[in-house]
């Protein structure tokens, strides 16, 4: 199924994807893929003197995944055009064997001065409590509809 146009996305629209288990596996994996050793994700025994007192998964790991759960509702399949940016907060901690979701709304659209479709997404990750862990905005560059005549 293609994805959604820019004209396609109305104000308020939402979805919600599955959810997905995060636990040490993905962590262990995803320090060693950003180089983020730091104890808090690697390190049990001086975890559980930390914040959170146990080890956490990376937030940037989470933003991670959160945009692959979007990706993966084909929402912006073959239409996506660029990622722009984002603002986001890290409001919670995941913890090892949480499972996440995300729940995704149109916030925005608007076109730039060069007449390309902008969609900026609120969205939340979720875990299974249903205790929001982040939050924040996408604004992604959507392909229009060809015009006709």
């Amino acid at each position: 199924m293609p994805g959604l146009y820019y004209e396609d996305f109305a104000e308020g629209r939402s979805w919600t994807t599955p959810s997905r288990a995060l636990g040490e596996a993905e962590v262990m994996a995803f320090a060693e893929l950003s180089g983020d050793r730091t104890y808090l994700h690697t390190d049990a025994q001086a975890a559980a003197r930390g914040p959170f007192g146990e080890r956490v998964a990376h937030g940037l790991l989470g933003l991670s995944v959160l945009s692959g759960l979007m990706i993966n509702l084909g929402i912006v399949e073959g239409t996506v055009e660029a990622f722009l940016g984002l603002a986001w907060r890290f409001t919670g901690p995941i913890r090892f064997g949480d499972q996440v979701r995300g729940e995704i709304a149109v916030q925005a659209r608007r076109l730039s001065r060069k007449g390309q479709g902008l969609v900026t997404f609120a969205l939340k990750m979720k875990n299974q409590k249903d205790e929001t862990v982040q939050e924040g905005e996408f604004t992604l560059m959507v392909r229009r509809k060809e015009k006709t005549g």
